[in-house]
């Protein structure tokens, strides 16, 4: 199998300022990691250049290889790339039910427009994933009427619904998508992080592969098990957790005094 992404002396630039210096990265298909480092560190800007939402400079020797394809349509890549960020739905999506706003998932829509058709098979994937994502008692409730936590389950299902990703089945090609996970906690409160990192322990459990952007240390599941750090638009670690989620290195990190403890498989850290 191919692996997801493959970067090799990548830089990026943003607003005329190189953000990303000479990133060298391999993920492997239906890997589980987590991408940590303080804000402004260029994590966000890792997953654009991820989705080609940001193309990187023109160098010698700079090579993106994406499910081992250098081109991509970008609308073909939206379907194997399941992307859920921190902001909030747009309009259009803040007026559609949970049930319709999973199923744009299949077009790449905000939401479900006239020309669309949707078939039986997609409505019972979306049934299929709303249940995954622990979200079927909203599925008639308005996008633009949930809490913040009710919408990150919504847009994770609207993520996940286009592959067979968290199915079951040997025939899901669950392999061929990846979950991008931008800051997933962000505006949660402590019981709906808890539903969050419960729902996304079941899909990792189920072979989904996940990369997961974060700067709190509690997100990264017990399933992770490599963890990057990154720091300055650079990767300064790339290893497995035990090693890299130790007081020492994460006080290095983030330029403060970091105490580490660990509790049923999640770190803390304060």
């Amino acid at each position: 199998m191919r692996p997801f992404l493959e970067l090799e002396e990548v830089n990026v630039a943003r607003g005329g300022r190189t953000v990303l210096h000479g990133i060298n990265l391999r993920v492997e298909a239906g890997e589980q990691i987590a991408v940590l480092g303080p804000n402004g560190c260029g994590k966000s800007t890792l997953i654009k250049t991820m989705t080609c939402e940001c193309y990187p400079l023109a160098l010698e020797g700079t090579r993106v290889s994406i499910f081992g394809r250098e081109r991509w349509d970008l609308t073909e890549l939206k379907r194997r790339l399941g992307v859920v960020s921190d902001e909030l739905p747009g309009r259009p999506t803040l007026r559609t039910t949970g049930r319709d706003a999973v199923l744009t998932g299949f077009f790449s829509s905000s939401t479900l427009w006239p020309n669309l058709v949707v078939t039986e098979a997609m409505r019972a994937r979306a049934e299929e994933v709303l249940e995954l994502v622990g979200a079927a008692g909203i599925a008639q409730k308005l996008v633009g009427e949930m809490s913040a936590g009710e919408q990150r389950r919504v847009m994770i299902g609207r993520a996940l619904v286009g592959s067979g990703a968290g199915s079951g089945r040997a025939d899901s090609g669950a392999s061929n998508q990846m979950l991008l996970l931008d800051e997933p906690s962000n505006a949660l409160d402590i019981a709906a992080q808890q539903g969050l990192r419960t729902m996304l322990r079941r899909l990792a459990q189920q072979e989904t592969g996940i990369l997961m952007i974060t700067h709190q240390i509690a997100d990264i599941l017990p399933e992770i098990g490599r963890v990057i750090l990154m720091r300055a638009g650079r990767i300064v670690a790339d290893g497995a957790k035990e090693k890299l989620l130790t007081a020492p290195v994460l006080s290095e990190l983030f330029g403060v005094e970091v105490r580490v403890m660990q509790r049923d498989g999640f770190y803390h850290a304060w």
